[in-house]
């Protein structure tokens, strides 16, 4: 199995897997938590972080019902430390992850403050699924926190959680990475320049990086289509309720990780 960096020209029907250990970034809300929801149910163990203690609660009561392996960690992707913690308590607990899926924190501004969402995308979203959008507007008119949360959410918060996963994964010569990108990490679009740029990156980091991995392994930037979650709707308003629910879109991600396991 090579390494790639490429979205599939289509989906294939999904093959049944072995079970697997899956690491979900940003799994309290949205896709990362319709993933854990539904892999779960196929059979595989889920290994999910989040900053939301409560959300993470509820997910671990929700899991249960379909057994108790699961593992849920409070972590921050934008922090170093907080990955490097998160990885060793992975390892200990449940050994090194097969298929690590990143789903990051979204922020929106409300009231002139940053309010933290996970699991987001905008015009598609993530697997390293956590991901944030400016508020709209001309880069100029961008406050730097808002310009730095996407930054650091978007492309630290991916390379962090490579930094302390990929080599465990590369000593054992396999594994999957699925970083979240989107349609507008291959175009661009007015008054949101910062999550542009910073979805245009992971395409390239995820390139790079594809480069560096050996025989055995691949790591895959996803463009999944359009998602309705918080952040569609924080930017397309009424209209996001046009677009497939995160629900329906689990099966998408599922068929592509049985092609590259």
């Amino acid at each position: 199995m090579s390494s790639s960096a490429a979205t599939p020209p289509s989906f294939v029907a999904m093959t049944k897997l072995p079970p697997r250990t899956i690491l979900i970034t940003g799994v309290s809300k949205g896709l990362g938590r319709a993933l854990a929801l539904e892999i779960a149910k196929e059979g595989h163990t889920v290994i999910g972080c989040s900053r939301a203690q409560d959300k993470l609660d509820t997910l671990q009561t929700d899991l249960n019902g379909t057994n108790n392996k699961h593992l849920l960690i409070k972590a921050d992707v934008q922090s170093d430390s907080n990955v490097a913690e998160l990885a060793r308590s992975v390892v200990e607990s449940k050994g090194v992850p097969d298929i690590i899926e990143c789903f990051y924190y979204q922020r929106e501004t409300e009231g002139g403050n940053v309010k933290v969402m996970e699991g987001e995308d905008k015009s598609e979203l993530p697997v390293n699924n956590a991901g944030t959008i400016n508020k709209n507007n001309k880069l100029w008119e961008v406050p730097v926190e808002e310009f730095d949360a996407v930054i650091d959410t978007n492309i630290k918060g991916v390379a962090n959680v490579m930094r302390h996963f990929l080599p465990l994964m590369v000593g054992k010569k396999q594994g999957v990475v699925v970083n979240m990108s989107s349609g507008w990490g291959r175009s661009a679009a007015a008054q949101v320049a910062p999550y542009c740029a910073s979805k245009w990156a992971i395409e390239g980091l995820t390139k790079s990086v594809a480069k560096e991995l050996p025989e055995g392994m691949a790591i895959v930037a996803l463009s999944p289509g359009v998602i309705n979650t918080d952040m569609l709707t924080s930017c397309f308003g009424a209209s996001a309720s046009l677009y497939q629910t995160p629900e329906a879109w689990y099966l998408s991600l599922l068929s592509l990780i049985s092609c590259k396991c």
